[in-house]
């Protein structure tokens, strides 16, 4: 199990404007920051679209969450 104090600091760094919501250019550009330059605007979209379970364009704390627990 993830420990949920770590998963809100790694969310934080992926959410720039720190509105609650990762959005795709937030995604792409947090990978950047972190040494994956390839992670295009696609796959970024991409990711973002498989943890978002509400469909509504972002991923949330809440969402991010889920995803670690599911692996």
């Amino acid at each position: 199990m993830a420990d949920i104090e770590a998963a809100k600091a790694t969310f934080n760094r992926f959410d720039a404007d720190g509105d609650g919501q990762v959005t795709p250019d937030e995604f792409k550009r947090a990978m950047a920051e972190m040494g994956d330059p390839f992670v295009t605007g696609p796959v970024a979209e991409a990711v973002i679209k498989a943890k978002d379970s509400d469909a509504n364009g972002t991923m949330s704390f809440d969402e991010f969450w889920q995803a670690l627990q599911n692996g």
